[in-house]
């Protein structure tokens, strides 16, 4: 199961993604259209056109978890306007708020008790 321990680096990618990808075809996507590395052991979050799933990728050292959540019910309330750049930093408890289809923006959470150096 993958942790969302509060140092892990979380990368959202704000252009729906095609739901049929697989691993390999999002290791491709980190690869050429994000310019990441997807043995970074960072994980990405993509979203598909109508908003009602999510899906994770992550390299855990040994292998790829690809973790999909689909919504029983609505769509995502919430997600990032593009800014120029195909990616934006997201923070362990924010994605936690994201999957329950909340708001991580208005979400009042406390701050990180000890920052941690990049």
């Amino acid at each position: 199961m993958i942790q969302l321990a509060p140092q892990l680096k979380i990368l959202l990618a704000y252009e729906p993604v095609d739901f049929r990808k697989g691993i390999d075809s999002l290791v491709a996507v980190c690869r050429e259209r994000l310019q990441e590395d997807p043995f970074s052991g960072r994980v990405f979050v993509f979203r598909n056109r109508a908003g009602t799933a999510i899906k994770i990728l992550a390299y855990d050292g040994g292998g790829y978890w690809l973790c999909l959540k689909r919504f029983s019910q609505g769509r995502l309330r919430w997600w990032p306007a593009p800014t120029g750049e195909p990616l934006t930093l997201l923070a362990a408890q924010q994605l936690q708020v994201l999957l329950y289809q909340g708001n991580p923006e208005s979400a009042q959470m406390a701050e990180p008790w000890r920052p941690l150096s990049a």
